[in-house]
């Protein structure tokens, strides 16, 4: 029973030691279709733990065994919290040996009674996101002198969790900009209508992403929020980040494809296409004009135009997973408008070369370099789930949940956007296609990966 699982990670032992010491490898390492949160990460390998939530109410204890702690070779955690250690057993021993330089063999053996091909997908997942995560950190550091500060609004959403994530693993130092009190030396209070003259002092780079969500009917008050949420706070934030003698050089935030408008059908679209029509598309264009008092005093501005996000965590596809699993998915409407997505974790790519990369400035549209029609994304979600989708869904069913203009500007958008800027400057994305990606945040990986 157990598993042991293996693979050789382009980077020095130290390095990869040091990674699983920061704050957010717990988060970076966790699939996304497992139904457990992290309630406390744990704040050391050597004698720590970590607390998960599971269904039922439920808790995973997982307890740092000071024993086996052997930098920078191996740590060890084990299942300590009744009635889960007793029913399953569980202790997961980590190893890294030196294969040649800068390449190091990482190796997850787990103890327990579950067996092994249960838990596959779950190996071969952690295995590929450190190694990716790891290879953009190495190209980083070609354009840094060294880490950087960053300040991240919406934090806590399905981006920005796994962003900070990412970037703390990664060695910068994340400050957290929060609405309640701060908890943590790594917060700061930010107040959206009269943000403080200091909050972004000492801070490299800031990264705005905090708003309502788009989701929803779009009801006069629904609009509102969206609006409210982003125009004015975004002009606030931007307003004491060009005043900030101390503060950051790089301001990124977050966009949206909305900006060319809902109707497009075949026309490929580019940063620099003028902007559609409709109420999404007024948004954008003052959100992104919002930035404008830090591009006036010289900070590099970076709208990040975000696609549909692909992870099981969030956004469309957390709605549409439970329906192609009891076999009651199927193509929206005609099937035919295109569909731009991008993985969650080449967004979160995006954001990090936003940050990295001078050469990047104004719009840049993320989402993957091959959009689908909606028949297409149909049927490649339907053949990773091993699931039939004959059940279109005529154009009334999102009317009578989003509304007639929600309808028309989320769920039957017809926008066939390209990575142009990211593209000229050879950006690499890890899932560039559709097939990929799904079974990646699925966990359907084929029995040759791996």
């Amino acid at each position: 029973m157990g598993i042991v699982h293996s693979s050789v990670v382009e980077a020095s032992r130290d390095e990869l030691f040091a990674w699983h010491t920061r704050a957010g490898a717990f988060t970076r390492l966790s699939p996304p279709w497992q139904p457990l949160s992290l309630a406390k990460e744990s704040e050391s390998l050597k004698s720590g733990r970590a607390e998960l939530r599971l269904p039922g109410g439920l808790t995973w204890i997982a307890q740092h065994d000071a024993k086996e702690y052997d930098p920078p070779h191996r740590f060890v955690d084990y299942s300590a919290a009744l009635p889960l250690r007793l029913l399953v057993p569980w202790r997961h021993t980590h190893t890294f040996d030196v294969v040649s330089e800068g390449r190091t063999r990482v190796t997850d053996r787990v103890d327990t009674i579950v067996p092994g091909h249960f838990l596959r997908s779950t190996f071969v997942y952690r295995h590929r996101q450190l190694a990716d995560d790891m290879d953009r950190h190495h190209w980083a550091s070609t354009l840094l002198p060294g880490p950087l500060t960053i300040a991240v609004t919406g934090s806590s959403g399905l981006v920005g969790s796994a962003l900070t994530a990412f970037l703390s693993t990664g060695g910068h130092r994340v400050i957290r900009l929060v609405r309640r009190a701060p908890s943590t030396p790594d917060e700061r209070r930010w107040n959206p209508d009269a943000p403080a003259a200091d909050l972004l002092d000492g801070v490299d780079a800031v990264i705005h992403l905090a708003g309502a969500s788009i989701a929803g009917r779009f009801t006069d008050g629904h609009r509102r929020a969206i609006r409210d949420s982003r125009i004015e706070p975004t002009r606030r934030l931007a307003e004491v980040a060009a005043a900030s003698g101390q503060g950051p050089k790089i301001f990124v935030g977050a966009s949206a494809i909305g900006y060319y408008g809902p109707d497009r059908g075949d026309e490929v679209l580019h940063e620099q296409d003028p902007r559609g029509d409709g109420f999404l598309a007024d948004v954008v264009a003052d959100w992104e004009d919002a930035a404008k008092p830090a591009a006036d005093a010289g900070l590099r501005v970076v709208h990040v135009r975000t696609g549909i996000v692909q992870s099981p965590s969030g956004g469309v596809l957390r709605l549409q997973r439970p329906l192609f699993e009891v076999g009651l998915g199927g193509r929206l409407g005609a099937g035919t408008q295109w569909l731009s997505w991008i993985d969650i974790d080449d967004l979160i790519d995006v954001y990090h070369r936003a940050v990295v990369d001078s050469g990047l400035s104004g719009p840049v549209n993320a989402v993957a370099p091959n959009p689908v029609r909606n028949e297409e994304y149909t049927a490649v979600l339907a053949s990773v789930l091993h699931r039939p989708a004959f059940l279109p869904v005529p154009d009334f069913g999102p009317k009578l949940l989003l509304g007639e203009q929600g309808a028309r500007e989320l769920a039957l958008a017809d926008q066939r956007v390209t990575p142009g800027k990211l593209l000229d400057r050879g950006h690499r994305f890890r899932r560039p296609d559709l097939d990929t990606a799904l079974r990646h945040q699925l966990g359907r990986f084929k029995t040759d990966e791996g």
